[in-house]
């Protein structure tokens, strides 16, 4: 093989090696659609890409709690008799970007009605590229900062995967898991979650 022919081999498979790096890249921030595996969640699989559990069978979800982006401390135990929407999102991930604005405008229609939005933001190294995405997608709900993704190892096993980002649950007011999404949500995908936990008595 002439030395032509080996350096457009090398060109060919370090292209081939990209490509196939760039694919895995991109399936880590939108794949969807499956949990993380074992656990006993109970949730049943929509058509609409949520996941819901009946009332009686639902778990409880674990208290999350640290700091902000603003550098603020949070709790989410603060929010018990709330709906509370929790968000994971990274700010170098492009559907989180296609969602925020959704989650922005429902955010703002249903506060009113004890409901509540926490962001998870996850593997953004520094929170500067995160407050740069909350500021020019107008998010004003908080987010915890999780660089290491430890916030999301609190759920049980099962309830979310690590790889599907954005993901977001939506938990009752007794503080249990009522329906998950682990592919991006439009406005309507995303009212159709909070608006039979809001009608719960």
């Amino acid at each position: 093989m002439s030395a032509a022919s080996r350096s457009r081999s090398r060109i060919a498979l370090l292209a081939t090696t990209g490509a196939a790096a760039a694919a895995l890249v991109l399936s880590a921030c939108t794949s969807g659609g499956t949990s993380g595996g074992g656990g006993d969640t109970n949730f049943v699989t929509g058509n609409n890409g949520v996941d819901t559990v009946a009332q009686g069978k639902r778990t409880a979800a674990p208290a999350l709690s640290g700091e902000t982006l603003d550098g603020e401390q949070l709790d989410t135990a603060d929010y018990k008799g709330k709906i509370l929407v929790i968000n994971v999102w990274g700010s170098w991930c492009p559907p989180c970007r296609a969602e925020a604005k959704n989650f922005q405008t429902v955010y703002e229609d249903v506060k009113g009605q004890g409901v509540e939005f926490v962001g998870i933001n996850t593997r953004d190294t520094s929170t500067t590229p995160a407050k740069a995405f909350e500021k020019e997608f107008g998010v004003t709900y908080p987010s915890l900062y999780d660089p290491t993704g430890k916030q999301m190892l609190r759920f049980e096993k099962g309830t979310l995967n690590p790889q599907a980002i954005p993901s977001t649950l939506v938990i009752d007011r007794d503080g249990k898991i009522a329906a998950r999404a682990l592919t991006p949500l439009g406005e309507d995908t995303l009212r159709s979650m909070i608006k039979p936990v809001l009608a719960e008595k």
